[in-house]
């Protein structure tokens, strides 16, 4: 099911929920309720639990986001790292430069082609995008440069493998959710609480505030919803793409 219609079914029902349960509230109270008062201190209640869910929602987003910036951070640092070998390379002998940039070019395409996929999927690196990266390092760290020049840049190149590999570790750490599940449980307890302080001040009265509760509840689910496609940088809705890969490698995607 896309991602979209799930928000849009998410939205709707928490809406309608709200929307039901004030009108059966409303058929099931006593005829001689006072519905035209709220006791001041049910008001001042509702106020300080919205203020309270409203900073703890702020910093949810602002943590998940923070997470998914950092995510696409790693991948360019290595996506930039794995072009900065493969052109420094040109100052060795061809038949080195070309080894070593063909396994470059191997490691990329499948990170783009397949690595991605299993990320998405199972919240892991493949052990083949390990085994090809370490080839690269095999590559530079192995060759014995051959004049003053070359042994100028070899330092160099070895410090860029050792980014990109200290980068794909930064994105092994990165896959996966990285909201705990107590937060997720506060989270969840907390709009429950929140849109249940609609019953204690009685909005029941008009269509308008019917509506107003409606939308009230949706925007509680839009922001949960909007946390948990967050929550996982490389495998759901807005997700960090390949496109750094694909901007320095244009031939990695087949």
């Amino acid at each position: 099911m896309p991602e979209w219609l799930v928000l849009t079914l998410a939205m709707l029902a928490a809406g309608v929920v709200v929307i039901i349960v004030t009108l059966l509230r409303q058929r099931t109270a006593s005829d001689d309720e006072d519905i035209t008062e709220t006791p001041d201190v049910i008001e001042y209640m509702t106020m300080w639990i919205g203020v309270v869910y409203a900073i703890v929602l702020g910093l949810a987003i602002a943590g998940v986001w923070e997470a998914r910036s950092a995510a696409e951070d790693h991948v360019q640092a290595e996506a930039v790292a794995l072009h900065e070998v493969s052109e420094r390379v040109r100052i060795y002998p061809p038949e080195v430069r070309d080894r070593i940039r063909a396994d470059v070019d191997a490691y990329v395409g499948h990170v783009v082609t397949t690595e991605w996929k299993t990320m998405a999927d199972e919240d892991r690196l493949t052990e083949r995008g390990t085994e090809l990266l370490a080839r690269v390092r095999a590559d530079v760290t192995d060759y014995e440069p051959k004049n003053d020049f070359e042994a100028q840049a070899y330092q160099p190149l070895v410090d860029q493998v050792a980014a990109a590999d200290q980068a794909r570790n930064a994105r092994a750490d990165a896959t996966g959710a990285t909201m705990p599940g107590v937060v997720w449980f506060g989270l969840i307890v907390g709009a429950v609480i929140t849109v249940g302080m609609v019953f204690a001040l009685q909005i029941r009265r008009t269509a308008r505030e019917l509506v107003l509760a409606g939308l009230f509840s949706a925007l509680i689910a839009f922001l949960l919803f909007l946390i948990w496609d967050f929550d996982a940088p490389y495998s759901r809705g807005v997700a960090a793409t390949t496109e750094p890969f694909l901007n320095l490698f244009p031939g990695a995607g087949g």
